[in-house]
């Protein structure tokens, strides 16, 4: 008998409102008889990006919350975060939560439209920063993506909102469908950069992205829909000034996987962080 059989693992996708589509993610509701280890383990035996793991709620929608990959514990994770909201809204109904993070407090307000639950989640304060020539070049060269493939109007940036993530946009959605990278050579790169994903972008119109994330440093070679990436994907599109302040930005991720989803980016004026939302569905 394993150490966490006592512990109820659910399976929920997030990004999609159909369960073969978004991003799957492990949720525990009560991870309260869990160590480190045997959140790990489940983490592990799932085989998910990410699995959430919920203790400490106060009774009224507070939650303390980490996050597991296959290989590590990360400090903020956008699918898992939303599995996790509509999982709670499926036991508990629609409302207010106010998760407790490692990178920080997200709340999130879980909706009913029509017949589907959205989770609406409010990032960290982002920023993003410069990368070095170096870095892009290496970068480039684990991804096999010449740096004349790129779209000079979006420049690379280290983008975080609860994690960190490099930016890189293709010039063409025909090379954004083109990955096939170096999977230990963008890893040790990803270590140095303390990255948790890399954000590759290519641009159809003034509001509508296309994006797909490498993930070495999760063991998994590329996430389906990544909340924590589009949150910081929003900051980036702000502070370089490619949208309006008030912009509502729509990212198709998990396509080219076969597992589409849509994820909703939206800003406000005069308010830094980055609201992201998606539905979510129970895997049978």
């Amino acid at each position: 008998m394993s150490s966490h059989s006592s512990a109820e693992v659910l399976r929920y996708t997030a990004f999609s409102a159909d369960p073969a589509g978004g991003n799957p993610a492990g949720v525990v509701l009560d991870a309260s008889r869990l160590d480190d280890t045997a959140m790990l383990a489940v983490a592990a035996e799932l085989g998910y990006s990410e699995s959430a793991f919920l203790t400490a709620p106060d009774g009224r929608g507070g939650h303390t919350v980490r996050y597991f990959s296959p290989k590590a514990e990360v400090p903020f994770c956008g699918h898992a975060t939303v599995a996790a909201a509509i999982a709670l809204a499926e036991r508990d109904g629609p409302g207010d939560l106010v998760f407790s993070t490692r990178a920080g407090t997200v709340p999130v307000t879980v909706t009913r439209e029509g017949g589907e639950l959205r989770a609406t989640l409010t990032s960290v304060e982002p920023h993003t920063t410069d990368v070095s020539p170096e870095d892009l070049t290496e970068a480039l060269a684990a991804l096999d993506w010449p740096a004349a493939q790129l779209d000079t109007a979006l420049p690379p940036r280290i983008a975080y909102a609860g994690a960190r993530h490099l930016v890189l946009a293709a010039a063409t959605r025909e090379r954004l469908a083109d990955l096939s990278y170096d999977f230990a050579r963008l890893e040790t790169l990803m270590h140095r950069l303390d990255l948790t994903t890399v954000q590759l972008v290519w641009r159809e119109s003034g509001t509508v992205f296309h994006v797909r994330d490498p993930f070495p440093v999760g063991g998994v070679v590329e996430d389906p829909a990544t909340g924590a990436a589009a949150a910081a994907f929003g900051a980036y599109a702000r502070e370089l000034g490619l949208v309006a302040h008030d912009a509502v930005l729509t990212l198709h991720q998990g396509a080219d996987m076969g597992r589409p989803g849509t994820l909703t980016v939206g800003l406000r004026p005069g308010d830094a962080r980055i609201r992201v939302t998606g539905a979510g569905t129970r895997i049978g």
